[in-house]
Parts: C-alpha cells; structure tokens; sequence
C-alpha cells in the first residue's frame, strides 16, 4: 500500500505495517466517514493518517492494538481539515466520539490484534516461503529496492517479480489467515 525510500524499521516490520494498513482501512474510512462528510476531504484525510502513520510507526507502542493508534491519527487530521478549510466538523461530541472509538475496538478486538503477535506471527509465515521469495522480499522491502533493480539482481523481468511479490504477499495474507491473526471482511477467517 505505502511505498518507502528509505526505511527505517526491518522487512517484517514493513510487510507487518502494510498488512494491518490494509486490514485496518475499511474501520479507518468508516470511522473518518463519521466526522468528516466531502468524499474528497475523506480521501484525504486518509492518506494523510497513514502515512502519518507510516511516519511515526517508531513511536507506536507495539503491546497495544493498531487500531486505535490509527483512529487517533486519523481524528488529528480530521480536525486539522476543519481548521484549514474553516468549516465546521459535523456536530458531535467527544463522548460519542469516544463510543464509537470503543465499538470499533471491540469490532477489532481479536487475537493477534498487538504488533507482536502480528509480527511473530509474519515471521513464521516469511520463514514457511522458499528462499527466493524471502529474498525478494528482503530486497524489496529492508534494503527498499524497487522491481526493476530487483529484477536485474534476480535475472528477472520487473513484470515477473512484481507478480512475484504479488503471490508472496498473497501467501503471507494466507498463511496469516490460517494462523487466525488476519480476518476478512465478514470478520472470520478465510
């Protein structure tokens, strides 16, 4: 989903940080969806959170869920869009705001739901791939390699590693799933 240049946090970390973006942004979009009512200001106030997000993932305290974390981000930006366009945000309380917080974290609330378990958990599926695809994905993601300078190192084309790191995170998001730590959007298991 986010792309780095330069990375500061390990590959798993990175695989890690992509995966609970993506498994977090149908929440992330509803709860910016309640504060904020311009599809476009919506749009912006979520790529604003997560790479803010991306960003700051040095500061998140890894033995609480991401949820949140990403919530609170998101209710900055959010409010920092009322105050650059002047208008006024949708009239809501902070208690509501608070509820709605803790409807969603109960939604989420599941195992696996701290970065340490997702993580350890990441780290077996990487550990489960052949070696090629453990290094694709070292390339990729630690060393922050793009397809075509991967490509060449591998002897590849750009089109077949990039089908190729398309697979290996299918596979990861399967293997996270059967380990129970990933769920789809009907909130159980694949």
């Amino acid at each position: 989903m986010i792309e780095a240049r330069r990375s500061p946090i390990d590959p798993s970390q990175n695989i890690a940080f992509e995966i609970l973006a993506r498994e977090h942004s149908s929440m992330l979009l509803a709860f910016i969806r309640t504060m904020v009512t311009d599809q476009t200001a919506v749009d912006d106030v979520f790529q604003e959170s997560m790479l803010t997000a991306w960003r700051t993932l040095d500061r998140f305290d890894r033995d609480r869920p991401f949820g949140p974390w990403l919530r609170g981000i998101a209710r900055n930006h959010a409010l920092n869009h009322f105050r650059k366009t002047r208008r006024v945000p949708r009239p809501m309380e902070d208690e509501i705001l608070q509820l709605l917080d803790q409807r969603m974290d109960q939604v989420s609330s599941r195992p696996g739901d701290t970065w340490e378990e997702k993580i350890s958990a990441l780290e077996d599926c990487v550990e489960g791939l052949p070696e090629t695809s453990r290094t694709m994905l070292d390339l990729h993601y630690r060393d922050a390699l793009n397809t075509e300078t991967i490509a060449r190192r591998m002897d590849a084309t750009r089109e077949a590693i990039k089908k190729r790191l398309q697979r290996t995170r299918s596979q990861l998001v399967q293997c996270l799933r059967f380990k129970g730590i990933l769920f789809d959007h009907a909130g159980g298991t694949s």
